[in-house]
């Protein structure tokens, strides 16, 4: 049997993408940094997001079935920090940057969208799985805003990290 740090020294070598997943409603507003999202589906548009069945995050997205991933943007890198801080409460996580409900939002309470993301995801949850520690969204993509291009925060090997915008690069 592997055990727990051995697991997680493994996945620390895996580069992953930096999100801030939002969401408000009936359970109340709630956010925190993920880095377990991952697309599942084009058709249709789905992506799946862990969340750690302990965390007050988990029970709220339950609750409220909507959420908005953000992706976040290299210089973003506080706010990823921000949001992934034990014990802050809810409100307090989104001080300090610009939020505006997602456009899309097809039932429920639009879900608080960062301004200044390199993309956002406006999704409802279809599905959940609950799998060891965690329960697998997955969630239907309802709306896509694009923000301005730029460098992508990333985390591997337990730090935060930028990869260059290669949006505008041509196919080569």
């Amino acid at each position: 049997m592997i055990d727990r740090d051995t697991y997680r020294d493994a996945m620390a070598r895996l580069a992953a993408a930096v999100t801030v997943v939002t969401s408000d409603g009936p359970g109340g507003l709630c956010g925190c940094t993920v880095s377990a999202v991952c697309s599942v589906s084009d058709v249709p548009p789905v992506v799946l997001v862990c969340i750690n069945r302990s965390s007050r995050n988990n029970a709220i997205l339950k609750t409220n079935r909507r959420l908005c991933i953000n992706i976040l943007r290299a210089d973003q890198e506080a706010l990823a920090l921000q949001f992934s801080r034990s014990g802050t409460d809810a409100e307090a996580r989104f001080d300090g940057a610009g939020w505006s409900p997602t456009p899309v939002s097809s039932s429920g309470t639009p879900a608080p969208m960062l301004d200044g993301a390199l993309v956002a995801l406006d999704c409802h949850i279809s599905d959940s799985a609950e799998v060891g520690s965690h329960t697998v969204f997955y969630c239907a993509v309802d709306g896509i805003v694009f923000g301005n291009a730029g460098a992508a925060l990333t985390y591997f090997a337990r730090d935060f990290h930028s990869v260059p915008d290669a949006t505008s690069a041509a196919p080569g």
